[in-house]
């Protein structure tokens, strides 16, 4: 699959669900957006970058701490969503742009901050997505990254990659701490802080948010039943197909 027709892929999977991730309680909320809006509150004069923003739920945070946010996201719908409710939060002070993670159309050094949330694991190529967010901070500017981790055992990884792939075809990769670590390490950024958490996905809004086929459906549900007891154990796999994941918060920073 080429560049291109995988972010097409993204793109198709996410635009039509622009206002149910607005509205899913697991986006919504978190302790990591606690962590970040504490972590943000130290940098009021700050231009912010969040990278695939999503419906916009780590902009809102943002927003009110910095002085400005660029929402950045592939699928146009996913900024119509974020324009809309900025707006009716009377949050002035985010902008949308959109266009692909790998190829930012900022100015070198035009970030105090860059964010992302939930995002990395459909990019196409997150080694160039960083040097392309090196490129783009202030020297001393800062990257913090939340998304879903792999556990790191192969057992447990790729059971957690074959059910998000089936929920989700535009899914590439979760990401272990070591990878995340080495991939910052190679985009000539510098880890200051790794924070590890779990989330529970309840199975049936986890699949409606994405509206994954009832095939699908049918697919993760046999896949799950037929998993070793060390992985149901790990996941905390319920009866209803509801789990846990790995959680993982990376802040990391561009040397002065």
């Amino acid at each position: 699959m080429t560049t291109h027709s995988h972010h097409d892929n993204v793109e198709k999977q996410f635009g039509s669900q622009a206002s149910a991730y607005l509205t899913s309680a697991v986006h919504a909320s978190g302790r990591d957006l606690t962590r970040l809006a504490e972590r943000l509150s130290s940098s009021p004069s700050a231009r912010v970058l969040d990278m695939g923003c999503g419906a916009g739920h780590a902009s809102f945070v943002a927003a009110q701490k910095v002085n400005q946010v660029v929402a950045y996201d592939l699928s146009a719908q996913m900024l119509e969503v974020v324009a809309q409710a900025a707006q009716e939060r009377g949050l002035t002070n985010i902008v949308t742009r959109q266009g692909y993670a790998e190829s930012l159309p900022f100015e070198a050094g035009a970030f105090d901050i860059v964010i992302s949330r939930y995002s990395a694991h459909h990019w196409h190529d997150v080694g160039q997505a960083l040097r392309e967010v090196n490129r783009v901070l202030k020297p001393g500017g800062v990257l913090i990254v939340m998304d879903i981790m792999s556990p790191g055992h192969p057992v447990r990884d790729i059971w957690l990659q074959t059910v998000e792939a089936l929920r989700d075809t535009s899914h590439v990769r979760n990401y272990s701490s070591g990878e995340w670590l080495s991939l910052i390490n190679e985009a000539n950024l510098i880890t200051d802080s790794v924070v590890t958490d779990r989330m529970a996905l309840e199975f049936s809004s986890w699949v409606a948010r994405m509206r994954t086929p009832a095939a699908l459906v049918d697919a993760i549900r046999i896949y799950q039943e037929s998993a070793s007891t060390e992985v149901k154990a790990y996941f905390g796999l319920q009866d209803d197909g509801s789990f846990s994941s790995d959680t993982i918060m990376v802040e990391a920073h561009k040397a002065a």
